[in-house]
């Protein structure tokens, strides 16, 4: 079985390793940014996405997942660290954090990652697009005024973001423009059938041209045509170390005195929560854009985060959950099994270790280009095309799921459009659950399925249709379950139906046997 195994990761190494790079080139800014949102060091952000990659990779069921730090988590980690007015007091509830989502998995909690309808979390990929797109325009054109919002909108609004593409395009830097545009242009390129049509050229990933090309202008730029190359602030920026020693400095840890403190449960509990409603999010994500469409076990997945958090917190990393953004960059890179996801995380690794020097020479505009490329594939018009043919039901909570994502957070947005979405369910269930046809002055009603007390108010305008002189047949056969509410409904309605001399027959409803019910206004039975 273990070769077996073996054998499947080694076939994919030749998609796996390069997709591993484009997540991890995307990774980096993201992991960078989410820490300075926090309010946390910058190495602990890229701790967490060490260990998203070289850890939970493995622990998880699911084989395109990404995990590391979400920008989701930004305004929970940037309060819980300044109300505790110590960083590694914060690291002791981020392993708390982690032993509840352990507890979480074992108790089977992953189950709740089903109800989330497929609009909802179509219209969460869509907006994540969306969002991609708006985030990535002022880094793509030089400038970077806010770096943490690449994956939500934190505390921002549409609005700010609206404002600032405004102000970005009037100082727009035209190295990073130059950059962007052509490593777009190399992107869309490499996406095209003449392109894969050539094995060799297939092997190489668009994204990793993309940086090629950024880092070879700029060089160039900055020897022939200095007022044409990129400044600094627009390159990535990593801590630099100098040998092992230094390296394993930039570790801290947690101070477990704060376990007297009782903020430290509240916070713990609240990260614990929140990461697992985006982690199952972003799983039930993933497993749809698959094209394998694997499904990945929701419960094993709880418990890999909570090992996860318990560990990046012990070595001083922010909270992690699988994150949507690094996951779909996999998929669209053409990832196929976790090696990616571990490949991402040991490129993290060694290039802090060695070439962080190299790495801080990447032009942000490039890894722009990229993001904007996934922000294009999850949110593209054919989508919207779709969901229009398919109905106002299917429709309506995809398109107020990106609105509401949009307008606040990925989580609120989230909820507002599984209450829409449960909404257009009980709708279609009320009107599925019974019928009523009619021949002559005969009625048939039947139960269709299981029917709740929701269905009541449907019931009773039935009823209110059953003229004089009539027969009523109430089929409740192909039901395995009737609310007492609605036989007490119907139990009403036949005392009332003597007065208006309606015969009322009953199949299948209490006790499961055929009944012949009231007598008629004369007295003889029905």
């Amino acid at each position: 079985m273990i070769h077996k195994h073996i054998d499947y990761y080694i076939k994919h190494l030749h998609h796996d390793i390069p997709s591993g790079i484009v997540v991890f080139l995307v990774a980096l800014p993201l992991c960078l940014g989410v820490a300075l949102a926090s309010g946390a060091p910058l190495f602990s952000g890229l701790i967490a996405g060490m260990v998203g990659g070289l850890v939970v990779a493995w622990l998880s069921g699911s084989q395109l997942a990404v995990s590391g730090p979400a920008a989701g988590l930004t305004v929970i980690v940037f309060n819980a660290i300044e109300s505790l007015g110590s960083f590694s007091g914060f690291l002791t509830a981020v392993v708390l954090a982690g032993v509840i989502q352990l507890i979480l998995g074992f108790l089977k909690a992953g189950v709740i990652g089903a109800y989330f309808p497929s609009s909802v979390i179509k219209g969460m990929l869509a907006a994540i697009g969306l969002i991609l797109i708006m985030k990535q325009i002022p880094h793509a054109i030089g400038y970077d005024a806010s770096f943490e919002g690449d994956e939500s909108y934190m505390q921002e609004t549409a609005l700010s973001t609206v404002e600032q593409l405004a102000e970005s395009v009037s100082s727009i830097s035209p190295g990073a423009t130059i950059v962007s545009v052509v490593a777009l242009l190399l992107l869309v390129l490499w996406e095209s059938n003449f392109i894969k049509r050539i094995a060799f050229l297939r092997l190489i990933p668009g994204a990793l041209l993309a940086v090629i090309w950024g880092v070879a202008y700029n060089a160039v730029a900055i020897r022939v045509a200095p007022e044409w190359a990129i400044g600094s602030k627009h390159l990535v920026s990593l801590p630099v170390t100098e040998n092992p020693k230094d390296f394993l400095q930039l570790f801290s840890f947690p101070d477990f005195s704060f376990l007297a403190n009782p903020q430290i449960y509240t916070i713990a509990f609240t990260l614990a929560v929140i990461a697992s409603l985006e982690t199952l999010l972003s799983l039930e994500a993933s497993d749809k854009m698959d094209p394998y469409k694997r499904v990945a076990p929701t419960n094993r997945e709880l418990k890999a985060q909570g090992v996860g958090n318990m560990l990046s917190g012990l070595i001083g990393g922010i909270p992690i959950t699988a994150v949507i953004v690094r996951s779909a960059a996999n998929i669209n890179a053409g990832g196929q099994t976790k090696v990616s996801a571990f490949v991402h995380g040991l490129a993290l690794l060694v290039s802090v270790m060695f070439f962080a020097n190299f790495l801080n020479d990447i032009p942000l505009s490039c890894l722009a280009a990229i993001l904007l490329q996934t922000g294009y594939k999850l949110a593209k018009p054919k989508l919207f095309i779709e969901f229009f043919h398919k109905g106002w039901n299917q429709l309506i909570p995809f398109v107020i799921t990106i609105v509401a994502i949009l307008l606040t957070d990925l989580l609120k947005g989230i909820m507002i459009g599984i209450v829409m979405g449960l909404y257009y369910v009980i709708r279609a269930n009320y009107h599925a659950s019974i019928s009523m046809t009619r021949s002559e002055d005969r009625f048939v009603l039947t139960m269709n399925k299981d029917v709740s007390f929701l269905n009541r108010a449907l019931l009773r305008k039935f009823f209110n249709q059953i003229e004089e002189n009539c027969t009523i047949v109430i089929d409740g056969s192909k039901a395995q379950f009737i609310d007492y509410d609605i036989l007490e409904t119907i139990h009403d309605f036949m005392l009332s139906a003597q007065d208006n001399n309606i015969i009322v027959e009953t199949i299948d409803l209490e006790g499961k046997e055929k009944i012949k019910t009231l007598p008629d206004s004369r007295g003889a039975a029905t």
